[in-house]
Formats: structure tokens, C-alpha cells, sequence
């Protein structure tokens, strides 16, 4: 009877041992995990604007005429950045959701951040597919036009007013995963500094959204958010793989 009580005695140790050391390596897979899916959202980022900026895209306060003849002439380009368009819904749905499961298992540390990070991560998808929608009517209706018309002026314009109005849901999801990861003691203060600084400028540009629309040049304090968010997931991401 001793003997088998020390048996279960020590097979009761050894799995009590066994289950923080389980819990812990768990956890360090999900943080490279949400590593990676960073790092290959910012890179699909990079990608498509880099097509962009290859093709010479025209700014909302461009000539309608350079509109047009932008579009009509490089049509498999922008059927590349529509697809990614796709992809980067998904990996954005993905980061955020699961960053918010990583922090809620460290303790739910930062959760309240995260928490926002979902919600505005989701409303950016859906303001961003709006966005890439209008984009798709201009890249089709610019197939068959010879010359500008009313219609597709519009079109352009209702792209641009949807772009203005995912810039403050950007700096939203930029802002509450800065400061998610940062609470969880995922990242360095440094990275928070870039996280909020990064997002508050979108939420700044979204305001004046009229007037991106029609053309005004705030539309580039959210492009500079827009190009330090990338920046940050990179950086996150290789940080988060790391351990």
C-alpha cells in the first residue's frame, strides 16, 4: 500500500510539474504565431502600396482626366491590389483576434486595449472593403470610357470619402494593439510611442474626411499613420517570434 501510495503520490507531482511547463510552451507558440500573422500582414501591406507607388498612382486631387487614364492602362496592376485587398482583410481579422486571445492568457493584462483593437480592427475591414469596392467600380468603369463622365467623377469621389472614413479606425486598431501588447509586457515602451503617435494621425485626417474628398492634401497625415503602421507590425512581429 506504501508503495502504491508513493506512486501516486509522485505521479501527481510530476503532472502538476508538467502542466505550467505545457501551459507555458503553449503560449510561447501562440506568440510566434501572432508573430508571423503580423509580419505577413505588414508585408501584404507593403506589396500592394508598393504597386501603387510603382504605377504612379494618381492622388483624390489629380485631374479626373489622369484619373481615368491611370486606371484604364494599368488594369492588371489594380487587379493585384484589389487581391490583396482580400488577403489583408483576413490576415488583420486574424492578428487581432488572436493577439486578444495572447493577451487574455497572460494574465488579460492590456485586454480592455485589445478588446478595442478587435472592434476597430473589424470595422476597419469593413470600411476598407468599401473602399477597394469603389476602387474595383473606377478600374472597371475606366475599361470602357473614352473620357470622363459625371458618374465615374462621383465614383472616385465616393472612393475617396470611404478612404477618409477607414483612417480614424485605423488609427483606433493602430492605438489598442500599441498599447494591448505594451500593458501585457509583449513590446517596448519605444513601441507603444510609435503605436499611439502612428494612430493618432489617421484619427486626426479622418476628421477633415470632406475634405479628402475633395482633394485636400490632410489626406497625407493619414497616409504617413497608414505607412507607420507596417512599420510597427514588423517590428512587433520579429519581436513576438523572438519570445
Amino acid at each position: 500500500m506504501n508503495t502504491k501510495n508513493l506512486s501516486k503520490d509522485t505521479s501527481v507531482k510530476m503532472s502538476e510539474a508538467a502542466t505550467p511547463a505545457m501551459a507555458v510552451g503553449s503560449r510561447v507558440s501562440t506568440t510566434r504565431i501572432v508573430g508571423v500573422v503580423a509580419l505577413a500582414y505588414a508585408a501584404s501591406i507593403i506589396v500592394q502600396n508598393a504597386v501603387f507607388a510603382v504605377t504612379g498612382a494618381p492622388g483624390y486631387s489629380d485631374p479626373i482626366g489622369v484619373v481615368l487614364t491611370y486606371h484604364a492602362e494599368n488594369q492588371g496592376a489594380l487587379a493585384v491590389t484589389s487581391g490583396l485587398e482580400a488577403v489583408n482583410m483576413l490576415l488583420l481579422l486574424l492578428f487581432v483576434t488572436a493577439l486578444h486571445g495572447l493577451v487574455q492568457r497572460r494574465d488579460g493584462a492590456g485586454a480592455d486595449w485589445s478588446q478595442l483593437a478587435v472592434a476597430a480592427g473589424a470595422t476597419l475591414s469593413a470600411l476598407f472593403a468599401l473602399t477597394i469596392a469603389t476602387h474595383i467600380a473606377v478600374v472597371l468603369a475606366a475599361n470602357g470610357l473614352s473620357e470622363p463622365t459625371p458618374a465615374f467623377e462621383l465614383m472616385w469621389q465616393l472612393h475617396a470619402a470611404a478612404f477618409a472614413l477607414a483612417l480614424p479606425a485605423l488609427g483606433a486598431t493602430f492605438i489598442g494593439t500599441a498599447l494591448a501588447t505594451h500593458t501585457s509586457g509583449l513590446t517596448r515602451p519605444w513601441q507603444r510611442l510609435l503605436g499611439v503617435a502612428g494612430g493618432s494621425l489617421p484619427i486626426l485626417a479622418g476628421v477633415g474626411n470632406l475634405a479628402i474628398a475633395d482633394g485636400s492634401p490632410l489626406v497625407f497625415v493619414g497616409v504617413l499613420g497608414l505607412f507607420m503602421w507596417p512599420i510597427w507590425l514588423v517590428v512587433t512581429g520579429l519581436r513576438l517570434i523572438r519570445g
